[in-house]
């Protein structure tokens, strides 16, 4: 397995620009709209976005770079204003330390222990990387498909149309 710092710089400001898009289209539907539960696996919008900022956080707590959350993965933030802003604030973290990597800082081992399925787990750094940002990704994906099914104007996703010179956030 081979991470480059290049890669995740790309993906850094991959997933800052898709989650400026998402906060955007958000903010185009109703707070009942955001809600509801429209049979993802996660339910609602609030919820799987909620859950992708955790998850976020929980791995970047795991690669070092901060605290990991607290509280339920699905009610993180408890208004989708409050969720903007923490989104916003969790991309620019990542985003800062994508831009300052050197390749020897992708090496080395994760050690956690899993809340979701109670179990420990051990494996390589760069791999935990590429998984954080396939994370982002997959939910992403189910964001999508939800905004879409609301009504709402839902982000470009493909990587090749974003803007190469931001802004990212």
């Amino acid at each position: 397995m081979h991470v480059f710092p290049e890669y995740c710089v790309t993906m850094a400001r991959y997933n800052a620009w898709q989650n400026k898009q998402l906060r955007a289209a958000f903010d185009t539907l109703s707070e009942a709209e955001l809600r509801k539960d429209r049979g993802a696996f996660f339910g609602s919008l609030m919820n799987t976005a909620n859950h992708l900022l955790w998850g976020d956080r929980m791995w970047m707590a795991r690669l070092g770079l901060g605290d990991a959350p607290e509280g339920d993965h699905l009610t993180l933030t408890p208004t989708p204003a409050a969720w903007a802003g923490e989104r916003y604030k969790t991309d620019a973290r990542l985003l800062h330390w994508a831009e300052r990597l050197n390749a020897v800082d992708l090496k080395g081992m994760v050690k956690w222990r899993s809340v979701m399925v109670d179990r420990d787990f051990s494996h390589p750094f760069d791999l935990c990387v590429m998984h954080l940002f396939n994370h982002q990704t997959h939910h992403r994906g189910q964001l999508h498909a939800m905004l879409t099914a609301a009504g709402a104007e839902a982000p470009v996703t493909d990587i090749l149309f974003m803007p190469e010179d931001g802004p990212w956030l």
